[in-house]
C-alpha cells in the first residue's frame, strides 16, 4: 500500500497547490485586501468570457484582469452549442442578472478541439461535441487547396481556429436572450485570437 505523499497518490500536486494558495494569501490577494472584501459581497463583472478549457490559457492572467471583471465559461474548443442547457444557462445568467456589458468568444493556437476534427476515433462524447465546430472546417477547406507542405497545414489550422470563433458567435447569437440584448444595445460581442508562441491576444472580424 502507498503512504500518504507517495508517487502517485497525487498528495504532492494537491500540496503544490495549497502552498501556492498559501504565497497566494500572503502576496496579492493581502495587497489587494480591499478588493477582494468587496469581492466577498457579490459579483458585478462586465465580460462574459467563453473560452476553451486548454490548461495553458488562463483567462484572467493573460488579460491582466483583476478577479471580479470577468465570468467565465470554458469548454473545449470554445464552443457555444446550441440547445445546451448548460451553456443557456451561463447566458441568461450573465446577461439578464450580472448585466454584463460585452461577450467574448476567444479561440487560441495550437487547439486540440481543432486538431480533432481531422481525426477519427472511438471516443464517445467528443465527436458528438466537436459537431458543434465541423463547420469552421468545411468552410475553410471550400476555401483553400489541401495543405502539401507543414507550414500550410499550420496555416490551415490557423484559418480553422479563427473561422470557428466566428462560427460561434453565429450559434450565439441564435439564442433568443442574446438576440434580444443585441437588438436592445444591452451588449456587444467581440470574437478573439491568442496566440500560444507570443502571448498575443487579437481581434477577429
Amino acid at each position: 500500500m502507498e503512504s500518504a505523499g507517495a508517487p502517485g497518490t497525487g498528495i504532492d500536486m494537491i500540496d503544490n497547490l495549497l502552498e501556492g494558495n498559501k504565497k497566494f494569501r500572503e502576496g496579492f490577494f493581502k495587497e489587494n485586501r480591499a478588493v477582494y472584501d468587496e469581492l466577498a459581497k457579490g459579483q458585478s463583472p462586465s465580460v462574459l468570457w467563453i473560452g476553451c478549457s486548454d490548461s495553458r490559457l488562463q483567462t484572467g492572467h493573460i488579460t491582466q484582469t483583476m478577479p471580479g471583471t470577468l465570468f467565465i465559461q470554458r469548454n473545449i474548443g470554445n464552443v457555444a452549442p446550441l440547445h445546451d442547457w448548460n451553456f443557456a444557462t451561463v447566458l441568461e445568467y450573465a446577461i439578464r442578472h450580472l448585466k454584463v456589458k460585452d461577450i467574448v468568444i476567444c479561440g487560441h493556437s495550437d487547439c486540440g478541439a481543432i486538431k480533432a476534427l481531422d481525426k477519427e476515433t472511438d471516443d464517445v462524447y467528443i465527436p458528438l461535441w466537436l459537431n458543434n465546430a465541423i463547420e469552421a472546417k468545411n468552410r475553410v477547406d471550400a476555401k483553400i487547396p489541401a495543405p502539401k507542405t507543414p507550414e500550410a497545414a499550420k496555416e490551415r489550422s490557423r484559418m480553422i481556429e479563427q473561422e470557428n470563433v466566428r462560427l460561434q458567435i453565429e450559434h450565439l447569437k441564435r439564442y433568443p436572450v442574446v438576440k434580444k440584448a443585441l437588438d436592445e444595445k444591452k451588449i456587444e460581442i467581440h470574437g478573439l485570437y491568442y496566440n500560444l508562441s507570443d502571448g498575443s491576444l487579437t481581434t477577429i472580424v
